[in-house]
C-alpha cells in the first residue's frame, strides 16, 4: 500500500549512496598494438581510418594545418598558427579575451577537416574553433556568424567546447573523464587516444590470455564475458551490433563518467534524444547534428534487421561497395536471401529514378539519404532511408530531396512531378509529420493525433516515444490513463517517455503506476521513474519498493554527478533544489550554471526570483544587473528588472 505524504527526502537521503558493483573483475585494456599479430587484416583496414585518427598526438605525422606563421582574422581577433622547435602553437583570444599563445595539445580527425586541442588549464582540453579545411587547404571558423567572444558559453574556451566533457569519450578508448566539481578540474585518462580495437570489442586482457591458451586464462576470474573472453559479442546479432555503434553515433545524454564497457546495452548507458524541434524536422529528417542512430531507428531497414556492417566495414569505416552497388546488394532483381520481404525489381534504372544513368539524380543516396553539412564542410547522410515527400514540404515545411537538387523549382512542382512518375504510390498516405508539425506549436490541440501515433504499435518506437514526449507538455488525467499501458511497452525508449505522460494523474495513481519501473531492466527507464518520484509526496512504501526507489535514485544521482561540468546539469540540480524546497542548493546550482554559461538567462531569472521570494529584493536587482551585462540584447531581462525597481 502506498499513501501520499512526503518522499522528496529520498533524493537527499541517497545522495552519497554507491551502487553495487558487478561480481567479478573487469579485464584490463592492453592497447590495439597487442591485437595486431593475430588480427592482421583488421589491423590493416583500421590503420589510417577515421577511427584510428579520431584523436592523435600533435606531431609532424598528424598535423595537416598550415602552422608556418599563418593568420586568420574574424570579429577583430587575429589567430596565428606557428611552429617552434618542432612544436605547434596557436595564438588567439583566451578565456578573458587577452591574446595568449598555447602549444597544441592534440589533433582531432583527419578529413574533411582537422581540429586542434588546447590545454587551457592543467588537464582541461578545449577544442579550438578555427579549424583546417583539409581539401581546400585553408583555415576557417566553425561558427563565423555567431560573433563569439570570450565570456560567451559558446566561445572556444567555454563549457560547450570542452573536449573532456563533450568529445573525448567518442575519440578515445577506455576514457574516464574524472572531473572534480570541488576543484573544477579534470584528471581524465584513457587507455588509448583514437578509437582502437578495445573501444568496440572491450578490454582485451582476458581475450589475449584465452587466445594464446597460455594457462593464464581463468574464466571464473571475470564476469560477463562472452565465448571469446570479450565483453562485447558481435555474434549476438544485428541489434547488439547497432547498439554498440550507436553509443557514439547518436545524439544522446550519457549516464557514465566516460566510455561504458563495450557490450553495455545502449539504454543502460545513454538516454537517446527523441525527434525534438531544433534537432529534427517534423517528419524526422535530420536538422541539427544528430548523427545516425535516431534516423536509422525510423527506417524500414532497421525494422528488417539490417546492421551497420551490411553497408560499412567497421575497421576501415569505408563502404563495403561503391555507388549504387551499395544499395543493389539487396535492392535489385536478385534481392538478398536474408531479407525475403524485399520486392525484386531493377531500381538502378531510369524507369525507377527518372534521371539519366550515372547522373547525380540517379544516385540512390541523393534521393533516399539527404545530405547536410555540419562543422561547415562535413557532409552527413540521413539514415532514415525515406521516400521523398515534397507534398509534406507544402504541409509541414520539412525539406525534400527533390528540391535539394532543384532549388530553383517549387515544392509544388516537385510534388506534381513525383505524382506523375508514381501515380499509384503507397508512400503518399498519412505521415507522422502531419501530427508532429502542429503539435510542436500547440500539443494540446494535437492530443488525439499524438495518442494515435503512440497506439500505432507498428510504427518505429522512436516515433511513438516522440509523440509521448510531446504529450508530456499537456498535463491531463485522461492522457495519463490512456498512455498507462505503454509503461510496459517492449521498447525502453517508449517506456521511459510514457513516464512523463503520467504527470497529469493524481499522485497516488502516479506512484502506483510507476513503482514497478523502479527496477525495470533498462536504466533509462529506472531513472525516468525516479525523476518523477522526486516530486511525489508519499507517506509509506513497501520495503521492496523503497529499496528499488533508493537504487534508481542513486543511479540518477550518479548520472547527474558525472555531468556536473555541464551547465544544463546545473539547471537540473537547481530544479531539484526548488522541488525539495532547498533554496540554498537551488541558488548554488543556478549560480554555477551562469558561471559556466552566462548566456543561460533562465538561470539568471530563477536566481532573481528566489532572492525576491526570500525577501531579498536588492540581491534580486543585483542579479538582474549582472544578467543584463552578460546578455545586453535580451529584451526580457530589463522588463523584469523594471518590475523590481525601488
Amino acid at each position: 500500500m502506498m499513501t501520499v505524504f512526503a518522499a522528496t527526502w529520498l533524493f537527499l537521503a541517497t545522495a552519497d549512496g554507491a551502487a553495487a558493483q558487478d561480481a567479478g573483475g573487469t579485464p584490463a585494456y592492453i592497447g590495439s598494438a597487442a591485437c595486431a599479430d593475430c588480427h592482421q587484416e583488421e589491423t590493416r583496414d583500421w590503420q589510417g581510418s577515421h577511427h584510428q585518427l579520431a584523436w592523435t598526438p600533435p606531431d609532424a605525422v598528424h598535423v595537416l594545418g598550415d602552422f608556418d606563421d599563418a593568420a586568420f582574422t574574424l570579429n577583430g581577433i587575429t589567430t596565428r598558427f606557428t611552429t617552434r622547435d618542432g612544436r605547434y602553437f596557436i595564438e588567439s583570444d583566451g578565456p578573458e579575451g587577452a591574446l595568449t599563445t598555447w602549444p597544441v595539445a592534440g589533433v582531432a580527425g583527419i578529413a574533411p577537416l582537422q581540429q586542434y586541442l588546447i590545454e587551457t588549464e592543467p588537464g582541461k582540453l578545449q577544442s579550438f574553433d578555427v579549424v583546417w579545411d583539409v581539401e581546400r587547404e585553408r583555415w576557417y571558423h566553425l561558427y563565423p556568424d555567431q560573433g563569439l567572444h570570450a565570456g560567451d558559453g559558446l566561445h572556444w574556451t567555454g563549457p560547450y567546447k570542452n573536449w573532456n566533457a563533450r568529445c573525448a569519450e567518442c575519440h578515445a578508448t577506455g576514457f574516464e573523464k574524472n572531473y572534480d566539481p570541488q576543484a573544477q578540474a579534470y584528471a581524465s585518462t584513457q587507455s588509448e587516444i583514437g578509437v582502437g580495437c578495445e573501444a568496440c570489442h572491450g578490454p582485451g586482457e582476458a581475450h589475449r590470455d584465452w587466445a594464446l591458451a597460455n594457462g593464464t586464462y581463468d574464466p571464473d576470474r571475470w564476469a560477463g564475458l562472452g565465448d571469446t573472453a570479450l565483453t562485447m559479442d558481435f555474434s549476438a546479432g544485428a541489434e547488439a551490433e547497432i547498439q554498440q555503434c550507436a553509443g557514439c553515433h547518436s545524439r544522446r545524454e550519457p549516464f557514465e563518467d566516460g566510455n561504458p564497457l563495450p557490450g553495455t546495452a545502449y539504454h543502460d548507458a545513454y538516454r537517446l534524444s527523441p525527434l525534438r524541434e531544433g534537432l529534427y524536422h517534423p517528419d524526422g529528417q535530420i536538422l541539427d547534428e544528430v548523427y545516425v542512430y535516431g534516423s536509422f531507428l525510423q527506417s524500414r531497414m532497421y525494422s528488417k534487421g539490417v546492421a551497420c556492417t551490411d553497408c560499412h566495414n567497421p575497421h576501415s569505416a569505408r563502404h563495403v561497395a561503391e555507388g549504387n552497388g551499395l544499395c543493389t546488394q539487396c535492392h535489385s532483381k536478385a534481392g538478398n536471401d536474408r531479407f525475403p520481404s524485399l520486392p525484386l525489381a531493377n531500381y538502378d534504372d531510369p524507369g525507377h529514378h527518372f534521371h539519366p544513368a550515372g547522373s547525380d539524380g540517379a544516385q540512390c543516396r541523393n534521393c533516399h539519404m539527404i545530405e547536410r553539412d555540419y562543422m561547415g564542410i562535413d557532409g552527413r547522410r540521413d539514415h532514415s532511408f525515406r521516400v521523398p515527400r515534397p507534398d509534406l514540404t507544402l504541409e509541414t515545411g520539412a525539406p525534400n530531396a527533390c528540391n535539394d537538387c532543384h532549388a530553383e523549382r517549387s515544392a509544388q512542382w516537385a510534388t506534381d512531378t513525383v505524382a506523375a512518375w508514381y501515380p499509384d504510390s503507397r508512400h503518399r498516405g498519412p505521415h507522422v509529420a502531419q501530427v508532429f508539425a502542429p503539435a510542436r506549436q500547440d500539443p494540446a490541440n494535437s492530443v488525439s493525433g499524438l495518442i494515435g501515433i503512440v497506439e500505432h504499435e507498428d510504427l518505429p518506437a522512436i516515433l511513438r516515444a516522440t509523440a509521448l514526449d510531446l504529450l508530456a507538455q499537456v498535463s491531463d488525467p485522461a492522457i495519463a490513463a490512456r498512455t498507462e499501458p505503454f509503461l510496459s511497452d517492449p521498447d525502453p525508449m517508449v517506456r521511459a517517455a510514457a513516464v512523463s505522460s503520467q504527470r497529469g494523474a493524481a499522485q497516488t495513481d502516479v506512484a502506483q503506476r510507476l513503482v514497478s519501473l523502479l527496477d525495470d531492466p533498462s536504466r533509462t527507464v529506472r531513472m525516468a521513474a525516479a525523476r518523477e518520484f522526486l516530486g511525489l509526496r508519499i507517506a509509506h512504501m513497501p520495503k521492496d519498493a523503497t529499496e528499488a526507489l533508493n537504487g534508481a535514485m542513486t543511479e540518477w544521482q550518479r548520472s547527474i554527478r558525472n555531468k556536473a561540468d555541464f551547465p544544463e546539469t546545473q539547471l537540473v540540480l537547481g530544479g531539484i533544489g526548488l522541488t525539495t524546497r532547498n533554496m540554498p542548493a537551488a541558488l548554488s546550482a543556478f549560480g554555477e550554471a551562469v558561471a559556466l554559461d552566462p548566456q543561460l538567462t533562465r538561470a539568471w531569472v530563477m536566481i532573481a526570483r528566489i532572492h525576491d521570494a526570500l525577501g531579498n529584493r536588492a540581491e534580486a536587482r543585483k542579479t538582474l544587473d549582472a544578467a543584463i551585462a552578460a546578455n545586453p540584447d535580451d529584451i526580457t531581462l530589463p522588463l523584469m528588472r523594471a518590475d523590481l525597481s525601488d
